[in-house]
C-alpha cells in the first residue's frame, strides 16, 4: 500500500463507515487475485520503430505510407480534420465518433517530399511524413503546428521466439500492412509511446477535468478515470473524467489532437522556452505513453472556434438541456425526507429566491439500492413531485451504476435474467462494494444491456423525476488499497468485439450515459432528457454534461471549480459546473458567497454538499449573504435568454458557454496565461473573486471597449485594469457593441445593447426559446452601430430588431472611457 492508498483508505473509512471499510478490504483482495490469475505478466518484449519508408499508396483523402516495420494511414476529412492510424488502425470502431466517419476530402494529394518522405496536401492543412516516420502537421503556409516523432511500440514476444533485441531501439519486429492488426489495428496488448513537439510559445489545455489550470503546466497527467476518494484538492490527479484530448494554442495557430485509445495512459507535458535569437528556442514537448490499444489520432487546426466546430462535427453535437436546467438548482445529501425537501423549497419561496430544481442524493433510496425509494422517508414521491412541479420546481434523481447483488432485488434479478453484469475471466459475476454493499455492475458496452438499463428509467419517471445525475460511474468499487474500481481483467462486450476492463474502464461512464439518454428518448420522445454524469470520455456531450465531482471546500477548491469548467469546455463538453460551496466542508460566509456568485455565470448552477458538511441554503449564512445571493439569483434569471442562446450555439458550433479570455485572440500571449476570468459567450467577461478579503481585482481585457455592467464605466483593451469587486457582486464586463438577449420586466425577451466605441460596430446572436422539446429554433443575428448620434440595432438583413431594445454604455452613464 503506497502513500496515496493510505490517504484514500482513511478518507474512505471516514465516509463509508467501518463495516463498509471491511467489505472494501475483501473486495480489494478479490480484485488483486483476479488480476494476478487472469492478466498476462509482462514478459519479454521487442521494441519496434517504423524504420525507413519503402513506398506509398495513394487513397482517397491521403494514402498509406509503408515503412520497414510499420505502416501509416493518413486521411484528411472534408472539413480538414486529419486522421493518422499506425499498423492498420482505422477511425472506427470508436466510442468517441458520432455516427459514421466523416467523408474524405477528394482534392487531397499524396506526393513525394524531399529526403525520402511524403506530403499530403490539402486546402486547410499540410501533412509532411519524414523518411523515418515523423509526422508534421503544418498550416497551408508551412508553419509547423505539431511534429509527432516516430512512435515506438513494445510488442510481446511469443514464448520461445528467437531473434531481435528486447527493449532495444529498432530491432526486427513484425511487419504490419494497411489492413493488419485486428478491428482497430495494432496489437491490443502492445504498449506504445508517442513523443511530440510544438512551438516554443505554445500553451497546453484540455485532457478532460483537471483541477489545476485550465492551462496545463509541466508535469505528468494520467488518463484513467478515478474517484480520488473523499474530496479532491488542486493537484490531485487523475480525477473522474479524463480524455486524451489536448488543445494547443500558439502564435502560429491553434490545434486539437485526440489520441483515440481508451486504455490507461500518461501524458508528460513540458512547455517550451524562447531563446534570445533565431534557432535557440526550445520547443514544447508532449510524451504520451499508453498501455495498449491502437495508435491512432486526429488533428484539427484553425482558430479556436473552427477547431471546436470541427471537434463537434467529429464527435457529435452537445445535448441541449431543457430550459429549467439552466436555472438555479439545489442538491443535498441528507434532506431528511419529503418534509425536509418541502421545508427547503418553502424557504426559497418565502424569501423570493428563484429555484428550478431539487436534487435527491443516495439517501432517498431504500438501502441505497438504485431505482428504489425509501417509503418511510418519501411515502408519496410522485405526489411530492407534483406538488413541487406546481411551484415550478423539478425533482432530479441521482443514479449509480452498481446494483446490490441480492436475490429479491428486482433490478438485480432482472439484470441477472438477461446476463447484464460484468463477469470475470472465469465467467463469474464481478462483485464490488459501494453504498448498498456487495454489488454487480452492468456492462454498458453491450447494446443489449444499454437497452435493458435505459428501460429502468421508467420507474424514475413514474416517481416524478424530471432529470438525472450519474454518480460513481468511473466505475467505483470501494477499495482499502489499490485502485477503487473493477479488476482490470473483468470481461466486457465492447460492442461485440470482446475485451477487458483495461479498455472498457474509461468509456464506462460514457456508455452508461448513452444507455440512459437513449432510454429516456424512447420513454419520453417529446422531451429533451436532462442528464449529467460524473465520469465520461470523449463525445460525452452527445448525452449531456458533467459536474466537478466532490471538490474540497476552500478557496483553492473555488479556483479549481473554474479550471474544470473551462478545461472541459475546451474538450467539447460545454455544460458543466461545480458543487457551489464545495462538497466536503462548511464554507465561511464569504467563501460561500463568492462561490455562489461564480456559479451564477456557469452553465450548471447547483449547490451541493456532503452529509456532514452543513447546509447550502443562502439564508444559512446570514442576512448579508442572503441579500447578495438574491441579487446573483435575479441576475441569473435575467440572463436566462442569453444562456438559452449559448446552449443552442454550443449544439450548432461546439463553442462552450464559458470560454477562456483568449478565445477570440489566441495570439495575445498575456491572455493565454490568464486563468482567473472567462468569457461567457462573446458578450460578457466574468472576473470572479478567488481570494479571501478581496474587494477589488485586476482584470486582463481583450482588445476593444469593455463596460463594467454595474457602474457603466468603460475601459479600452487590450490591457490590465483594476475594477471594484465589493462583497455584493463580482466584476462582469460587457463587450462594446454587444447585443444580448435578457429577460424583460414583463417576462418577455428584450435586447440589452452596449454602445460600440465611436466608429465601431457590434452585434450579437439570439436563439429564441423553442421549448423543452426537439424543435430547432432559428438563429437571429443582429448588428449595432452609431447613426446620427444614436445607437441603431437591427437584424443583419436590415429589418427592425423586433424586440424591445435597451441601450447601455451611452456617454455620461459611467464616466466615459478609461484606458487600460
Amino acid at each position: 500500500m503506497d502513500g496515496r492508498d493510505l490517504v484514500r483508505s482513511v478518507r474512505m473509512v471516514r465516509a463509508v463507515g467501518a463495516a463498509q471499510g471491511l467489505r472494501s478490504v475483501r473486495a480489494a483482495w478479490r480484485r488483486s487475485r483476479a488480476d494476478a490469475r487472469a492478466l498476462p505478466r509482462r514478459g519479454a518484449e521487442r521494441a519496434r520503430v517504423p524504420g525507413e519508408a519503402c513506398g506509398a499508396e495513394p487513397l482517397p483523402g491521403g494514402g498509406v505510407i509503408r515503412f520497414a516495420r510499420a505502416s501509416l494511414r493518413v486521411r484528411v476529412a472534408a472539413g480538414g480534420a486529419v486522421f493518422c492510424g499506425w499498423d492498420g488502425a482505422g477511425p472506427e470502431p470508436s466510442y468517441a465518433l458520432a455516427g459514421a466517419c466523416p467523408e474524405v476530402d477528394p482534392r487531397v494529394v499524396l506526393e513525394p517530399d524531399t529526403g525520402g518522405g511524403w506530403r499530403i496536401v490539402s486546402e486547410r492543412v499540410l501533412v509532411v511524413v519524414s523518411r523515418y516516420g515523423a509526422v508534421e502537421v503544418r498550416t497551408p503556409g508551412g508553419a509547423m503546428l505539431r511534429r509527432e516523432l516516430p512512435p515506438r511500440w513494445w510488442d510481446r514476444v511469443a514464448e520461445g521466439a528467437a531473434g531481435g533485441p528486447v527493449d532495444g531501439g529498432g530491432g526486427a519486429g513484425p511487419e504490419a500492412g494497411a489492413d493488419g492488426g485486428g478491428p482497430c489495428g495494432g496489437a491490443a496488448g502492445s504498449r506504445w509511446v508517442q513523443r511530440s513537439e510544438v512551438a516554443a510559445d505554445a500553451r497546453f489545455f484540455g485532457l478532460g477535468g483537471r483541477s489545476g489550470g485550465p492551462r496545463l503546466r509541466d508535469g505528468v497527467y494520467r488518463l484513467w478515470n478515478t474517484d480520488p476518494g473523499g474530496a479532491f484538492r488542486p493537484g490531485d490527479d487523475p480525477l473522474y473524467l479524463t480524455m486524451p484530448v489536448q488543445l494547443v494554442v500558439a502564435d502560429a495557430g491553434t490545434h486539437l489532437v485526440f489520441h483515440d485509445s481508451s486504455w490507461d495512459g500518461r501524458v508528460l507535458l513540458r512547455e517550451g522556452a524562447e531563446g534570445a535569437g533565431s534557432g535557440h528556442d526550445r520547443p514544447g514537448t508532449c510524451e504520451l505513453r499508453m498501455d495498449g490499444g491502437p495508435l491512432r489520432y486526429w488533428v484539427l487546426a484553425g482558430t479556436p472556434a473552427r477547431v471546436l466546430a470541427g471537434w463537434t462535427a467529429l464527435t457529435g453535437a452537445a445535448a441541449v438541456p431543457p430550459r429549467w436546467a439552466l436555472g438555479y438548482q439545489h442538491a443535498r445529501w441528507g434532506f431528511g425526507g419529503a418534509d425536509g425537501v418541502r421545508r427547503v423549497v418553502a424557504g426559497y419561496r418565502e424569501r423570493g429566491l428563484p429555484l428550478s430544481a431539487v436534487h435527491l442524493d443516495i439517501d432517498h433510496y431504500d438501502g441505497h439500492r438504485v431505482f428504489t425509494v425509501d417509503r418511510a422517508e418519501y411515502p408519496d414521491l410522485p405526489g411530492l413531485a407534483r406538488e413541487l412541479g406546481d411551484a415550478g420546481v423539478r425533482l432530479v434523481s441521482i443514479v449509480d451504476p452498481a446494483v446490490k447483488a441480492e436475490p429479491g432485488n428486482a433490478v438485480y434479478d432482472g439484470g441477472a435474467a438477461v446476463d447484464a453484469f460484468v463477469r470475470d475471466a472465469r465467467g463469474r459475476e464481478v462483485r464490488g462494494v459501494v453504498w448498498a454493499g456487495e454489488s454487480a455492475y452492468p456492462d454498458f458496452t453491450d447494446a443489449r444491456v444499454r437497452k435493458w438499463w435505459g428501460a429502468l428509467y421508467a420507474e424514475r419517471l413514474a416517481q416524478g423525476f424530471a432529470g438525472f445525475w450519474h454518480d460513481m460511474n468511473e466505475p467505483v468499487s470501494f477499495a482499502a488499497f489499490g485502485e477503487p474500481t473493477l479488476p482490470r481483467s473483468a470481461r466486457h462486450d465492447l460492442e461485440g468485439r470482446g475485451g477487458d476492463h483495461r479498455e472498457a474502464h474509461n468509456v464506462y461512464g460514457l456508455a452508461m450515459a448513452r444507455a440512459a439518454y437513449e432510454g429516456l428518448c424512447e420513454l419520453r420522445p417529446g422531451e429533451r432528457p436532462f442528464l449529467f454524469s460524473r465520469s465520461g470520455w470523449a463525445g460525452m456531450q452527445r448525452y449531456g454534461g458533467t459536474w466537478s465531482g466532490d471538490v474540497a471546500t476552500g478557496w483553492p477548491g473555488l479556483r479549481a471549480s473554474l479550471s474544470l469548467v473551462i478545461g472541459l469546455g475546451l474538450c467539447g463538453v460545454p455544460y458543466s459546473g461545480p458543487d457551489v460551496g464545495g462538497f466536503s466542508g462548511v464554507p465561511s460566509p464569504e467563501l460561500y458567497l463568492r462561490w455562489f456568485q461564480l456559479g451564477a455565470y456557469l452553465p450548471l448552477f447547483r449547490t451541493h454538499s456532503a452529509l456532514w458538511a452543513g447546509r447550502r441554503e443562502p439564508w444559512a449564512f446570514g442576512p448579508e449573504v442572503l441579500e447578495h445571493a438574491r441579487a446573483a439569483l435575479r441576475e441569473r434569471a435575467r440572463l436566462l435568454p442569453y444562456f438559452l442562446t449559448l446552449a443552442q450555439l454550443a449544439r450548432l458550433s461546439g463553442a462552450p458557454y464559458a470560454r477562456p479570455v483568449w478565445w477570440g485572440a489566441p495570439r495575445d500571449r498575456a491572455l493565454r496565461d490568464c486563468e482567473d476570468a472567462f468569457l461567457l459567450g462573446d458578450a460578457l467577461l466574468v472576473a470572479p473573486v478567488l481570494e479571501a478579503g478581496a474587494v477589488r481585482r485586476a482584470v486582463r481585457l481583450p482588445r476593444g471597449r469593455w463596460y463594467d455592467t454595474a457602474t457603466g464605466r468603460a475601459y479600452d483593451g487590450p490591457g490590465r485594469v483594476w475594477v471594484e469587486a465589493p462583497l455584493s457582486r463580482i466584476p462582469v464586463l460587457a463587450r462594446g457593441g454587444a447585443v444580448l438577449p435578457v429577460a424583460g420586466a414583463d417576462g418577455g425577451t428584450e435586447l440589452e445593447v452596449w454602445a460600440p466605441a465611436a466608429g465601431r460596430t457590434g452585434g450579437g446572436v439570439v436563439v429564441p426559446d423553442g421549448g423543452d422539446g426537439w424543435r430547432r429554433p432559428a438563429v437571429e443575428r443582429f448588428t449595432s452601430r452609431w447613426e446620427g448620434g444614436r445607437v441603431v440595432v437591427e437584424r443583419r438583413d436590415g429589418s427592425p430588431a423586433g424586440y424591445p431594445v435597451r441601450v447601455r454604455g451611452l456617454p455620461g452613464e459611467g464616466g466615459g472611457a478609461a484606458g487600460g
